[in-house]
């Protein structure tokens, strides 16, 4: 059974590093100012069809906008400040704006700004690990930022969490759903980061319940350390999953997001789908509160246990110091100090002593 548990670890292991090594690293193509080794793709559709050939962004946009059924997908992984300036140019970004997009560590959010809107999600992955110690990595976390536009959607990812390759390549085979616009392409990455939580939720549970197996063992058994440390990486996955909540219900809100009106039944449909997730990660973060209470009362009771054992071979001690201490004295007139069988006497009752006091302990529990 334990081969059989290891073996199907170590495949769920190979097969998300196999999902996570996606092609979603930069690409040579260029922007129109020549900035390179930020774009991972930049594709132009038309009534839900990728258009052959390598087009430059503000090519792509050019097209877009002279169709009234087609806009421009614009993805960078990590791009500094001088490689999204002409970007931010061509859409229209004001300053502050561009800097939001461009932060790696922002809570999930939707904000318009003028013609465009900026949809910040979080990304997460599950870090596989041979064993959990107080210093593993549990949960990755990144972000990708959305900014949508009548015809365009620029996603900017950071971290190494949250590659988009496959839902691109997914949302091309869906021509009918790519026909919806820019919107379509933010439904398809919040389904995608969405499912990722349901599988990252899955394996962080099956942590909770191998310590909660673990942590009453005597022998072998998990530290405090390792469950707060699963703890933390747990509260990292909450800041990744329970705020896009808010973000989710605005969009549903025309006057917040415009987007075509059959999409909103999409993103209703993603609520439901985070809800449970969070659900479920509350669940596990108060299962892993209960563990880490109970295994600190244990190490309570251990010490105390062992202060017990401590004290009471103190005290079996302290009686044989105290007799050697008496007939240690200097004193000539001590009851037994001259007889010839005084010394063997002494020693009979500090053994008989010691006996006694050592039934005592046992008896009630202290030994």
């Amino acid at each position: 059974m334990e081969q059989v548990k290891v073996g199907r670890r170590v495949g769920r292991m190979i097969g998300r590093m196999m999902r996570h090594l996606q092609p979603d690293e930069p690409l040579a193509h260029l922007l129109a100012d020549g900035s390179e080794n930020s774009i991972v793709d930049c594709a132009l559709y038309l009534r839900g069809v990728r258009q052959p050939g390598e087009l430059t962004f503000h090519e792509a946009l050019s097209a877009a906008r002279r169709r009234r059924n087609g806009f421009v997908w614009l993805g960078l992984f990590e791009p500094t400040w001088a490689q999204f300036a002409a970007v931010a140019e061509e859409i229209g970004l004001d300053d502050l704006t561009a800097q939001k997009a461009l932060a790696a560590e922002r809570r999930p959010a939707v904000e318009r700004r003028g013609d465009v809107t900026m949809l910040v999600v979080r990304t997460a992955r599950y870090v596989e690990h041979a064993e959990l110690t107080a210093t593993s990595e549990v949960v990755d976390t990144g972000a990708v930022t959305l900014l949508i536009g009548a015809h365009f959607v620029v996603s900017v990812r950071h971290g190494g969490a949250g590659a988009l390759a496959d839902v691109r390549q997914q949302l091309e085979k869906r021509p009918a759903m790519l026909a919806n616009g820019p919107w379509s392409v933010a439904y398809a990455v919040c389904d995608r980061m969405i499912e990722v939580y349901h599988e990252v939720s899955t394996d962080v549970e099956q942590d909770v319940e191998q310590l909660e197996q673990t942590a009453f063992l005597r022998v072998g058994g998990c530290d405090v350390q390792q469950i707060y440390q699963l703890k933390r990486e747990l509260v990292e996955f909450k800041r990744a999953v329970v705020p896009l909540q808010a973000p989710l219900r605005r969009m549903n809100d025309p006057v917040v997001v415009e987007m075509p009106p059959q999409l909103r039944q999409y993103f209703a449909d993603l609520l439901g789908r985070l809800t449970q997730v969070v659900d479920r990660v509350a669940s596990d973060n108060e299962l892993l509160d209960s563990i880490l209470q109970a295994r600190l009362a244990q190490v309570g009771l251990d010490q105390n246990n062992d202060m017990r054992k401590i004290a009471s071979w103190a005290a079996i001690a302290a009686l044989q110091t105290a007799i050697a201490g008496i007939y240690g004295m200097n004193f000539d007139r001590i009851p037994g100090l001259h007889w010839q069988y005084g010394f063997y006497l002494i020693l009979l009752i500090m053994a008989a002593g010691s006996v006694v006091l050592y039934r005592s302990f046992r008896r009630s529990g202290w030994l």
